[in-house]
């Protein structure tokens, strides 16, 4: 099992385990739960004054590479594979968030922030973000994405080239189902960054 102190030794480089998406049954139970987490505004929304908007997507839409772009432009911005991930013990190879971790960082003092990520319980969240946005690209962008990136070793070999084709049709339609915005990524990161802050402006 991946532990959270090696998940934080990983970035900017992340493991595949880090990089492959929910499974269909987990992503739907959770979407369908309630938060645990007391809320930190009302309804369960985060705190009135603040703004947080979910990145949520599958393998090589370009979620890292948005967070670096809007770091780079002064935003707040987390990736939560940086340590903010484990595996599961009852599901080898599914993605989960570490739950405390996460709801301390939604719960932080920034005005803004933007959170990456995509991972089985994430549904245990949705009432904190004022935004989710899906990341999508095409099946076949996809492939080529994974084949020719140097970024993350995740998609070389073709059994995991499958699978993210497989959960691209499986998984990505219950991720639509829940986000307020989708941004397709295929014109480029700087364009997808610009759609991005209109939510924001």
């Amino acid at each position: 099992m991946t532990t959270p102190s090696a998940l934080q030794n990983e970035p900017p480089t992340l493991s595949a385990l880090q990089n492959e998406p929910p499974t269909r049954n987990a992503l739907q139970n959770e979407s369908r739960a309630t938060s645990s987490a007391e809320p930190t505004g009302p309804v369960g929304r985060p705190a009135k004054g603040r703004t947080r908007i979910l990145l949520t997507g599958m393998s090589a839409v370009g979620k890292s590479t948005l967070v670096g772009l809007l770091r780079s432009r002064g935003h707040c911005a987390v990736d939560l594979d940086e340590g903010y991930t484990t595996e599961s013990i009852g599901q080898p190879g599914e993605v989960l968030w570490l739950e405390d971790r996460v709801q301390d960082l939604l719960d932080g003092p920034q005005d803004v922030l933007f959170v990456a990520g995509c991972a089985s319980n994430q549904g245990r969240f949705r009432d904190d973000f004022d935004h989710i946005v899906l990341l999508s690209a095409p099946p076949e962008v996809i492939r080529q994405r994974l084949r020719t990136r140097d970024t993350n070793p995740f998609g070389k070999t073709p059994e995991q080239e499958d699978r993210v084709l497989t959960d691209l049709a499986e998984v990505e339609p219950l991720l639509r189902a829940v986000a307020d915005t989708e941004i397709v990524t295929t014109d480029g990161p700087e364009r997808a960054l610009e759609q991005l802050l209109e939510l924001v402006r």
